[in-house]
């Protein structure tokens, strides 16, 4: 399915040859799963129809397709109009009664979807079925009383997707906010405190000692698996310590909603990192990309040398590498590849094409080569 201006010849020689291949000294070993997702193919071959089959239209998009820079803008050069203004304060006043107003893979607020609804446009939705599955959940959540925790960073597109489909919601972005959380349900705590705390990451109305009662676990669908897993574990626990067994199911409920594909990516990265037999991991993504962004983690944890770029540019020819640090930093690292026989572990993020990847690996191959 996927656009085969984004495919790579490369890449599907490392698939040939069981994920290894030689150029020089160097050797390369590609994660067993990698890349473009089914639900990103899905939304940009959704997005490219769209410009097919409505030729002579203005065509919006609300938000990035998915959070890889060369892609959007591939959009952008298709005459696809991104909505200015920032999450929750888009600039509707340019889209007309017949325009095609597309939904990214993130999905949209159901006040967005409700908004366009009443314009008249024709929506094309690419929203990822993972997502749409996240939402199911957190409906779930509301027909039952229950406040929505969601494992997931507030100001990240599909996170605030998922919220508006909620009554009652606290967003958390890791396991430290949750120790924070846990310990208020068991032990009470200062309520101004706690509001200011999550201030930008909860439900209108908000009331900790009347909201923390009942929860049910979702998550943004990039999180890392293991860390939303052992969330939920924090709050089964502090439901079963307030409130007992007997009556934990009224009180707590979690339900799948991890994406196989980010899964995936996040154990072969595991698997890569954890035989210590390579030089360095190159992640290549969008520096926004939050899959991108835990697939980097991964081998910090490991205590393996990784890098993360967004594009082959930030390979530069005095072998200095421009990259992203797990706290958001780009800084540069100079001479960062040796002299003689090295092997690199590669992956990329499940918004990444291929020749993204073949770009980063092709340069690194012609820069190791003149040393």
């Amino acid at each position: 399915m996927m656009v085969k201006e984004f495919t790579s010849p490369l890449v599907a020689e490392l698939r040939a040859n069981k994920g290894v291949i030689q150029r020089g000294d160097i050797t390369v070993k590609l994660a067993e799963f990698y890349g473009f997702c089914w639900g990103v193919e899905r939304a940009i071959a959704m997005a490219y129809e769209a410009r097919a089959h409505f030729p002579d239209k203005t065509i919006h998009i609300t938000n990035e397709i998915i959070h890889n820079p060369q892609v959007n803008e591939r959009l952008h050069e298709m005459e696809i109009s991104f909505l200015q203004g920032g999450i929750g304060n888009k600039d509707y006043s340019v889209v007309n009664e017949g325009d095609v107003v597309i939904l990214p893979a993130f999905g949209a607020t159901i006040q967005e979807m409700q908004y366009l609804d009443s314009k008249g446009v024709q929506v094309v939705d690419t929203t990822c079925p993972w997502v749409s599955k996240v939402w199911n959940t957190v409906d779930t959540h509301r027909k039952y009383g229950l406040t929505s925790v969601i494992h997931g960073k507030y100001s990240h597109e599909e996170t605030v997707a998922t919220a508006s489909f909620c009554d009652n919601y606290i967003i958390i972005k890791d396991k430290e906010e949750a120790e924070y959380v846990v310990n208020y349900i068991v032990n009470g705590g200062n309520k101004d405190e706690f509001l200011k705390k999550f201030s930008k990451a909860i439900s209108k109305g908000f009331d900790p000692d009347v909201h923390l009662q009942k929860v049910g676990l979702a998550n943004q669908t990039t999180m890392y698996k293991r860390e939303t897993k052992e969330i939920g574990r924090m709050f089964e626990v502090a439901m079963l310590k307030k409130f007992g067994p007997a009556t934990l199911s009224e009180h707590y409920a979690e339900f799948d909603t991890i994406c196989d594909a980010t899964q995936e990516r996040q154990d072969a990265v595991t698997e890569l990192v954890e035989k210590k037999d390579i030089d360095f991991v190159l992640v290549v993504g969008g520096f926004d990309s939050s899959n991108t962004a835990h697939l980097k983690e991964i081998p910090d944890k490991f205590n393996v040398v990784s890098y993360h770029i967004d594009r082959a540019e930030r390979i530069l020819p005095d072998n200095s590498i421009q990259h992203r640090l797990v706290d958001g930093t780009v800084v540069t690292t100079p001479n960062f590849l040796k002299k003689g026989p090295l092997t690199i572990g590669v992956t990329s993020g499940a918004s990444t094409p291929d020749k993204s990847l073949e770009d980063a690996l092709e340069r690194i191959f012609l820069l190791h080569k003149i040393l």
